[in-house]
């Protein structure tokens, strides 16, 4: 497999029609992957009016598009999606396919690559080509990182959480190929999709948020999530939380950062409560300045964040709320 030319492939995810920041930021990084291979980047895209996107994809480093566009595809089917990709990948035969650890893609991808007889590495935090030019997959583990790779097998397939990568510079001069997916488009019946509800987030999106606030267990007890909720709101900042306050019912599922949850890169992260777990940890790695407060003084989550208070979250969060009550006062009397 040393000359192996065959194209590193993104599964393109996109909402009403356009595309997820994950989706670009996988194209940016396959080019990367794409060059030390000396081959191509194409990406799937499914769905219906989403024959408008193709430009955005070549501006983001694909060369071929495989395009599906049919009301058969609008919404996400699972078997109906991997009966088209599986199609699609033993015609071409990638020899990398990338997707976005979103709800679509931890769904899709081990059933893609069961189809396929291939390995699967899920919540990547990086991708490399190694000498052998096997793709490295790195995930954090047992406290520090570990690489998997799947030299046997074709194709190589691996997740990556939106947030990981950047989104890549845009070049709106690059053309590429758009090649149309015959249907049809037919659904077994075995998986039937009823009804597609979209819960609006509350409050500020951890994904666009400039500010983020995340705590977890240190909140104590409900009473004491419901503090820092309070301060997410005075901060106009975005909660997230770590598994604890997911386990409690604090929080949802949703908004849990980390290798398992959302990457976030917001100007000012504020972590309370926490203890530094690598697993919430790699969730923040594109954060620009990190404040963290625990009442442990040799936590290990102050060797990772710029600044840090010792003190008890609980003691801490009523006296900040009530410092920027005074600090708003003073401004609206100015």
């Amino acid at each position: 497999m040393k000359d192996d030319k065959s194209p590193v492939w993104v599964i393109a995810d996109q909402e009403s029609c356009n595309l997820l920041p994950v989706t670009p930021q996988l194209v940016g990084k396959s080019r990367k992957l794409a060059d030390d291979l000396g081959t191509t980047v194409e990406v799937v895209l499914l769905g219906d009016g989403v024959d408008t996107q193709p430009s955005n994809l070549f501006a983001s480093g694909a060369e071929r598009v495989f395009l599906g566009n049919d009301p058969a595809l609008a919404e996400y089917h699972p078997d109906v999606y991997t009966d088209v990709i599986v199609g699609l990948a033993e015609k071409h035969k990638p020899q990398i396919i990338l997707m976005g650890s979103t709800s679509m893609g931890r769904e899709l991808a081990p059933l893609v690559a069961a189809r396929l007889s291939t390995g699967l590495t899920a919540h990547c935090i990086d991708l490399n080509i190694n000498a052998d030019r096997v793709l490295e997959q790195i995930i954090p583990a047992y406290g520090g990182e570990i690489t998997i790779v799947c030299p046997e097998r074709r194709p190589q397939m691996a997740t990556v959480a939106q947030g990981v990568f950047p989104l890549p510079a845009l070049d709106e001069g690059c053309r590429g190929e758009v090649v149309s997916i015959d249907g049809p488009f037919v659904h077994t019946g075995r998986v039937e999709i009823l009804e597609v509800v979209i819960e609006a987030p509350e409050g500020i999106p951890l994904d666009t948020a400039t500010c983020v606030l995340a705590a977890g267990a240190g909140a104590g007890d409900l009473e004491g999530w419901k503090l820092i909720v309070e301060l997410s709101k005075a901060l106009s900042a975005g909660l997230g939380c770590t598994r604890p306050a997911v386990d409690e019912g604090w929080a949802e599922l949703e908004t849990m950062i980390g290798q398992s949850g959302k990457m976030v890169s917001p100007e000012t992260y504020l972590g309370i409560g926490l203890s530094g777990e690598q697993q919430h940890m790699v969730g923040i790695a594109g954060a620009k300045t990190m404040i963290a407060v625990n009442n442990d003084k040799k936590s290990p989550v102050f060797s990772q964040v710029d600044y840090g208070v010792v003190d008890d979250c609980r003691d801490f969060v009523p006296v900040l709320l009530e410092k920027i009550r005074q600090y708003r006062e003073k401004q609206v009397s100015c």
